[in-house]
């Protein structure tokens, strides 16, 4: 038998039915929100229409004012960006750095210079013109990275085969340029060794005037392009006077010079007599005995310095007339040194003037084989002449000469006296170029 529903409208429960289990109501309905109060309000019973319970349903989630907030929404959307960023930075490094430390194009080491004042987007395109780098943009960008910019220095490079992006930043941001050499040879004069500045076309600028004879240091100079020639002639007379202050220093206490002034000219005439450095200090020791003992020192090269001047040489024999023409550099005809050097001497006659050899030769004399014979008499110096006379001879054999062969070398010339005898007959060339001895006509 059937019961007739409830006053209030709900069906009456069957013995044994069991009701759904409501979901807990929270101990504190201060702990939620306006909605959910509401719901837990309405949703305590089951449907009065279909009479059976109702199984509650989870109450929705509803979103936060604060997230719904403008200044939130913007905030999330720039963190987004700035993470994207972030990552595509990230890439760009990765591959950046790749090619950062790729082999370059470059087939072979090349020199490449960079002018000064030049930027960077300059500097890029230059070395994708010379193909040293591929990518201009790539260079530009490893440079502001590694803040690199204003460390960039002009100059001659010389970038080695396949050099990677990251050596051609180091290199030019070392300042390791290309360094130039520059030799001049012992004996020259100042007015060669400026012709020889003029001739050469990495260094610049012009010279205002030819320095004075002997204040010069021959010898092998680096240099970097652009340097001026002034600044060159600057270095070698720094070298100079350094040099030579070391050396009158450790002047021999007996040296019959009195000056540093002195000591150049008597090596400038010990650089013009001989181009064997084993020779160097006998050569030296002879002209010191000559002074020491008041006799001229009859050398061919002052001859030649005053007749040529600054030239340097004469282009031919010594005539024999020119041999006793008054000049103030002509040793057959003055006392003692002349008024000044008659070439820049190097070190090494600087060495054998200021340190002479122990010895009491007055007397050299060619000896047919590039060098010189010494003698401390007049008597053996004749027997020196006398065997150079004999080759001498040999020379005018009708036989022909191989082309290669050396000129005819120069005799002594004839004297009746040791004070009147030449000291030394031989070499009328610069010492920097040394070819035998001329003729003394």
């Amino acid at each position: 038998m059937s019961m007739p529903p409830g006053n209030d409208g709900r069906s009456p429960l069957r013995p044994g039915t069991t009701l759904p289990q409501a979901p807990e109501r929270p101990r504190s309905m201060q702990k939620l929100s306006d909605v959910e109060r509401h719901y837990y309000a309405t949703n305590r019973s089951g449907n009065p229409q279909s009479g059976t319970p109702q199984r509650m349903r989870p109450p929705p989630r509803v979103r936060s004012r604060r997230v719904r907030h403008p200044i939130v929404m913007v905030g999330n959307a720039i963190f987004t960006l700035i993470l994207l960023l972030a990552i595509a930075v990230g890439a760009l490094l990765v591959v950046g750095k790749q090619r950062f430390d790729a082999q370059g194009p470059l087939a072979q080491d090349r020199i490449v210079n960079i002018p000064r004042g030049v930027g960077i987007r300059d500097i890029a395109d230059l070395l994708v013109r010379e193909g040293v780098i591929e990518q201009p943009y790539v260079f530009m960008g490893s440079v502001i990275v590694l803040k690199a910019r204003d460390d960039l220095k002009y100059g001659e490079y010389q970038f080695p085969k396949q050099a990677s992006l990251r050596d051609v930043v180091d290199l030019i941001t070392s300042g390791r340029v290309v360094q130039h050499n520059l030799t001049l040879a012992e004996g020259l004069t100042s007015e060669q060794i400026v012709q020889r500045l003029l001739e050469n076309d990495i260094l610049s600028g012009n010279i205002r005037e030819i320095p004075r004879e002997g204040t010069l240091l021959p010898e092998t100079y680096k240099f970097t392009r652009g340097m001026t020639r002034e600044q060159m002639i600057q270095r070698m007379q720094q070298s100079q006077r350094r040099t030579l202050q070391e050396i009158w220093d450790r002047r021999a206490p007996d040296l019959p010079v009195k000056s540093p002034e002195q000591l150049i000219v008597l090596a400038s005439i010990v650089e013009k007599e001989t181009g064997k450095s084993e020779e160097r200090t006998r050569v030296a020791a002879v002209f010191v005995n000559r002074l020491r003992q008041k006799i001229k020192l009859q050398s061919d090269p002052t001859i030649i310095y005053g007749l040529v001047g600054g030239k340097g040489s004469l282009g031919r024999p010594i005539l024999k007339n020119e041999i006793d023409q008054p000049t103030p550099y002509n040793t057959y005809v003055i006392e003692g040194l002349p008024p000044g050097p008659i070439a820049n001497p190097g070190r090494a006659s600087l060495e054998a003037a200021a340190n002479p050899a122990r010895t009491k030769e007055l007397f050299f004399v060619a000896d047919g084989t590039g060098g010189h014979a010494f003698s401390d008499t007049y008597e053996q110096h004749q027997k020196n002449v006398a065997r150079l006379r004999v080759i001498e001879q040999q020379a005018k054999d009708p036989t022909p000469a191989p082309a290669a062969a050396d000129p005819k070398p120069a005799p002594a010339r004839p004297a009746a006296k040791p004070n009147v005898k030449p000291a030394a007959q031989g070499n009328t060339q610069p010492a920097a170029q040394k070819p035998a001895p001329t003729q003394t006509q």
